[in-house]
């Protein structure tokens, strides 16, 4: 197979697997259910945003919480991610909303999270293949 019918063929599967992808996505009151069940979960319900929605505007950030307001943004790029990876990011700002900050009583609470590290691994990978210029999809391309 030469390199030009390679990366025809790359580029037809990754719109496949977009294509696929892009049918899971959650709107944000599915998202709002989600956080509230996560705060449950792992926080007996003590994390009680009042908004959590999608945002295109976090182009470096994968969410933000403003705990004086309660407010959640995730950015649209965790959309089609596995399931345990967007979990992950709602945990991570839902335990914003109880310690604002990245201190020891912060990393404590994601603790109870079982897949955090396995998360943020997968996130970190993410970032990684954005920065190699002869992947598909990477910048420049």
């Amino acid at each position: 197979m030469s390199e030009a019918e390679e990366q025809r063929w790359v580029t037809v599967m990754l719109d496949k697997l977009a294509a696929q992808e892009s049918k899971r996505v959650l709107g944000d009151d599915e998202l709002a259910e989600r956080a509230e069940r996560l705060s449950g979960q792992y926080f007996d319900g003590r994390a009680r945003p009042t908004s959590v929605r999608w945002v295109t505007n976090q182009n470096t950030r994968w969410g933000s919480c403003t705990p004086s307001e309660g407010s959640i943004r995730l950015s649209h790029r965790l959309q089609g991610m596995p399931e345990y990876v967007v979990d992950y990011v709602l945990v991570h700002e839902l335990a914003h909303l109880l310690v604002p900050g990245h201190g020891p009583r912060f990393w404590r609470l994601l603790e109870a999270y079982p897949r955090t590290e396995r998360a943020r691994g997968y996130l970190e990978g993410v970032v990684a293949a954005e920065r190699l210029p002869h992947l598909p999809g990477a910048r420049g391309e």
